[in-house]
C-alpha cells in the first residue's frame, strides 16, 4: 500500500486526496480545499442574510482567513489576541474583533497610536479594570471596545455554558455600557453574545437538545433586553453571535449584525455530531509509517497532538485513513510514536501514510509550519500556519 492510503469521506469523495505527498518524512498537516470552500458555502447558507466573521483562532493560517474573507458572506475576523489583531490589519485585513480581554498594554498602545488600527479593531470588556485599562493606554487616537455578554443558561445555581464574562443580565450590560460612554479615550462600538452551549456542544443526546433549545429560547429573550439597555447609550457598530453550530438557529435573529464561525470550515472530530449541519472534514495531519513490529501492529512518527478542554477520549486524534486502526490504551498518540493496531494495519509498509483527523480546528495548526492544499487529489499549494510566519499569539 502507498499513496492511496487517504480519506475517503467528504463532498470530494473516496480515492480524491492524497496524490503528491510522496516523500512526507514527519507529520504533515493537510487541507482538503475543495471539502474546506464547499463547507463555507454550507456555513454560509445556513447564516442566511447574516455575514459570517472569521473566528482566526479555529484557522490560524493567514492565507486561508484572506482567501476566505474575499468569499460571499464573508467578513470580519474574530481574534483571539490583541497582537494578532495588530499583525492581522497590518496585513491588511479589515475589521477584527478581539474576542477576549487584554492586559497587552504594549499592544494597545501601538494600536492607539495608529489611526488605521485604531479604526479596525475593538476590544472586549466585562469588567471596570477592563475599561479602565484600554483607556489608560488610548494615549493617542480612541480605541474602540465591545461587550461581552455571558450567554451560558441559569438553572437554579447551576450556569450551563463557559464560565467567562461578568456581564449576564441586563442591568449589568447597562452599568458597564454608561462607564464606557462617560470614559475617555475609549468608544462603544459593539456587543457580542457567544452562546457556546449551543455553538459548541454536539447533538449527543435528547437531553442535550432539549438544553439547547431551552438556551436558545431565554438567550433570545434576554439579548433583546442586553441590547435595549445598551443602545440607551451608544449605537453600535456590530452586535455578534453565534459559532459553527449555531449559526441556522440565530440567522433571522433580530439586532445581529453578524455570526462568528470558523471551526466548521475545517471540520474536526468534535465538530462531527451537529443536527442542522453538513459539515465535512477537510484537515488532516498525515504521518508515515515507520515501523512494523507485526503484521498487525504499525508505528507512526509522533502524532500526540491533544486538544484542549476536559482531558478524554474526546481530545486525542483519530486515525482517518486506512479504516480500522487504534490506538493502544497504554499508548494512545504518542510523543515521538504512535502505534496502532488493526486489520488494516496488515497492507501497510513502511513510508506509508496514515491520515488522522484532530479534535479541534486551529490548535492542530500550532503544530506545523504550513498547510499542504489539495485539490482534486493534488497538492495545489502551500500556506504557511502563524508559526510558520513565526507568530505566536498563545
Amino acid at each position: 500500500m502507498d499513496l492511496d492510503n487517504r480519506p475517503t469521506s467528504g463532498p470530494t469523495g473516496p480515492g480524491a486526496l492524497g496524490g503528491g505527498l510522496d516523500g512526507v518524512a514527519a507529520p504533515t498537516a493537510v487541507i482538503d480545499l475543495g471539502v474546506l470552500l464547499a463547507n463555507a458555502r454550507e456555513m454560509r447558507e445556513r447564516a442566511g442574510r447574516l455575514p459570517i466573521r472569521l473566528a482566526s483562532k479555529s484557522i490560524r493560517v493567514r492565507g486561508l482567513i484572506e482567501r476566505l474573507l474575499g468569499e460571499d458572506g464573508y467578513a470580519g475576523v474574530l481574534a483571539y489576541s490583541a497582537a494578532e489583531a495588530r499583525w492581522l490589519v497590518g496585513h491588511g485585513v479589515n475589521n477584527v474583533v478581539v474576542a477576549y480581554p487584554t492586559v497587552d498594554r504594549a499592544t494597545l498602545r501601538a494600536i492607539s497610536a495608529d489611526e488605521r488600527l485604531a479604526s479596525e479593531v475593538a476590544f472586549m470588556v466585562d469588567l471596570p479594570e477592563h475599561v479602565q485599562l484600554v483607556s489608560e493606554c488610548a494615549v493617542d487616537h480612541p480605541l474602540r471596545v465591545a461587550i461581552d455578554v455571558d450567554c451560558s443558561l441559569r438553572v437554579g445555581p447551576v450556569a450551563i455554558g463557559a464560565h467567562r464574562s461578568s456581564v449576564h443580565r441586563p442591568a449589568d450590560a447597562e452599568r458597564i455600557a454608561a462607564l464606557v460612554t462617560s470614559t475617555a479615550g475609549v468608544r462603544l462600538a459593539g456587543v457580542m453574545f457567544y452562546d457556546a452551549q449551543i455553538a459548541g456542544v454536539p447533538d449527543s443526546s435528547a437531553a442535550v437538545r432539549l438544553m439547547k433549545k431551552a438556551s436558545l429560547r431565554e438567550l433570545a429573550h434576554r439579548r433583546s433586553r442586553v441590547l435595549a439597555a445598551v443602545t440607551r447609550h451608544a449605537s453600535l457598530d456590530f452586535v455578534n453571535a453565534g459559532g459553527t453550530g449555531s449559526l441556522h438557529l440565530l440567522r433571522d435573529e433580530p439586532g445581529l449584525t453578524d455570526l462568528a464561525a470558523g471551526s466548521g470550515l475545517f471540520t474536526p472530530t468534535l465538530f462531527d455530531q451537529y443536527d442542522g449541519a453538513h459539515l465535512h472534514p477537510a484537515a488532516y495531519f498525515v504521518s508515515p509509517v515507520v515501523r512494523k513490529p507485526s503484521d498487525d501492529v504499525v508505528v507512526t512518527y509522533s502524532g500526540g497532538y491533544v486538544a484542549s478542554g476536559p482531558p478524554g477520549e474526546s481530545r486525542v486524534p483519530h486515525v482517518a485513513f486506512p479504516a480500522g486502526l487504534r490506538t493502544f490504551g497504554q499508548e494512545g498518540t504518542g510523543e515521538v510514536q504512535t502505534p496502532l493496531r488493526g486489520n488494516a494495519a496488515r497492507a501497510l509498509r513502511v513510508g506509508d501514510l496514515v491520515w488522522f483527523r484532530h479534535a479541534k480546528a486551529g490548535e492542530m495548526c500550532e503544530r506545523f509550519d504550513e498547510v499542504v492544499l489539495l485539490e482534486q487529489g493534488r497538492v495545489a499549494g502551500r500556506l504557511p500556519t502563524y508559526r510558520g510566519e513565526g507568530q505566536n499569539f498563545g
